[in-house]
């Protein structure tokens, strides 16, 4: 079968350690179902795969890709969600949690294995390249707001850094929630688009808000902690996803403790998140937001896309086309077509 692979690592170039060819089929496991893959969508940790990062060199080639639609062999149209382990079904209740593409191999292939578990039913009129958007960005912002912040409609949220795949997720699901959401950007350009989305507020980064929120998703860092904390009220909460700017300096604790605020970790969601983050989307009529379709064979073109949109050496991110608004780029498969077009 046709798959796109970490080859080799390299951490200067990461698409140098690219080969996209054929891979023997998935091996059939006791609890596990394989999947005709439909469409998948490139994460910024394939990226990091490729760099060597989650890896070993003796797990080489490993076939890329965390997140995936398509149908199983009855025909049932599914969404895959991409974390394995951690709770026991189809791997045992002790093996630690993981994401595709880092033990097991991932969804950049015409056909995946997954626990049978891990398959979600696709709800009616939500496409396969729509539904495989969802299981990275989509669920980790679904989460941040309904389930570690439990964000209700008329409550007041701040997303730090417009343009990031998990920002548009979060304005966009916030607004269809009835949220008053507020966004943060250096740039007028995605300031502006973050309310095309449905922002209430778009401010300068560090900027003073309207009103302070009930909840902060900070996935920035150190660059936005200070004010992360400045703006949330108190017994609010800050829902912490990630750190591109590296870990926050002092963490004010003094404030912090004072008001009573309390900080949330979140990683991706469970499966349960996802097929309600479904339903969601199938109910409310929002879909993801997709910059670009690219074939499985011509999976190099999407990730270089995405390598576009990198840090600069403060750590700030750094857009080099302006088109992309980090919008998620999809991998079509179609399974009587080799990707060619």
């Amino acid at each position: 079968m046709l798959a796109a692979t970490v080859a080799r690592f390299s951490p200067d170039s990461p698409l140098d350690g690219l080969e996209v060819g054929d891979r023997p089929e998935p091996q059939a496991r006791e609890h596990w179902t394989t999947i005709e893959v439909r469409a998948a969508t490139l994460n910024h940790h394939d990226l990091w795969s490729l760099r060597g990062v989650g890896l070993r060199a003796e797990q080489l080639p490993m076939i890329l890709g965390t997140d995936a639609a398509g149908t199983t062999p009855d025909g049932t149209q599914v969404l895959v969600h991409g974390v394995v382990g951690g709770d026991g079904h189809g791997v045992g209740p002790n093996e630690r949690r993981t994401l595709l593409s880092e033990k097991y191999p991932g969804t950049l292939a015409e056909r995946v294995a997954v626990p049978t578990h891990n398959l979600v039913p696709i709800p009616d009129d939500l496409s396969f390249e729509d539904a495989a958007c969802l299981p990275t960005a989509w669920l980790t912002a679904y989460r941040m707001l309904f389930g570690a912040a439990g964000l209700a409609p008329g409550d007041r949220v701040l997303v730090q850094g417009a343009g990031g795949g998990l920002a548009t997720a979060a304005i966009v699901l916030g607004a269809a929630a009835g949220l008053e959401v507020t966004v943060t950007s250096r740039s007028a350009e995605r300031r502006e688009r973050a309310r095309e989305l449905g922002a209430s507020h778009a401010v300068e980064t560090g900027g003073r808000l309207p009103d302070r929120v009930d909840a902060v998703l900070e996935s920035v860092g150190q660059a936005t902690w200070a004010h992360s904390v400045r703006s949330v009220r108190p017994g609010g909460t800050i829902v912490v996803c990630g750190a591109t700017t590296g870990d926050a300096p002092p963490a004010d604790l003094t404030r912090i403790f004072f008001n009573e605020i309390r900080v949330q970790g979140v990683t991706m969601g469970t499966r349960d998140d996802l097929a309600a983050l479904a339903r969601f989307v199938a109910r409310t009529g929002v879909r993801p937001v997709i910059d670009s379709e690219v074939p499985l064979a011509r999976v190099g073109d999407g990730l270089a896309r995405l390598a576009l949109d990198r840090l600069d050496q403060h750590g700030r991110r750094r857009l080099v086309d302006r088109r992309l608004q980090r919008r998620e780029v999809v991998v079509r498969h179609d399974p009587e077509a080799r990707g060619e077009g």
